[in-house]
């Protein structure tokens, strides 16, 4: 179990949702936990929990392997992503 870098993870959900614009912070400095700004048209017409599910299974080997041990998640659609900012 080694730590994963948040440049790392960025480019595992990347490779699982390629059009994504991602933003990764370490919150704790320890390199095991992140929270991932996702931003995706996949997200269009999915529930939260489906958003969520998308992410997760991009990095699913890392959570699965101890890397990442939390990752908090906020998923946006562009338009949601460009109401909230």
């Amino acid at each position: 179990m080694s730590a994963i870098t948040p440049s790392q993870v960025k480019a595992s959900i990347e490779a699982g949702i390629p059009e994504a614009i991602v933003q990764i912070t370490d919150l704790t400095g320890g390199g095991d936990h992140y929270q991932a700004v996702v931003v995706s048209a996949q997200f269009e017409g999915k529930s939260l929990i489906q958003q969520h599910q998308l992410v997760y299974s991009t990095v699913r080997a890392e959570m699965a392997s101890g890397a990442i041990h939390a990752l908090a998640l906020k998923t946006y659609t562009p338009a949601t992503w460009q109401a909230e900012n």
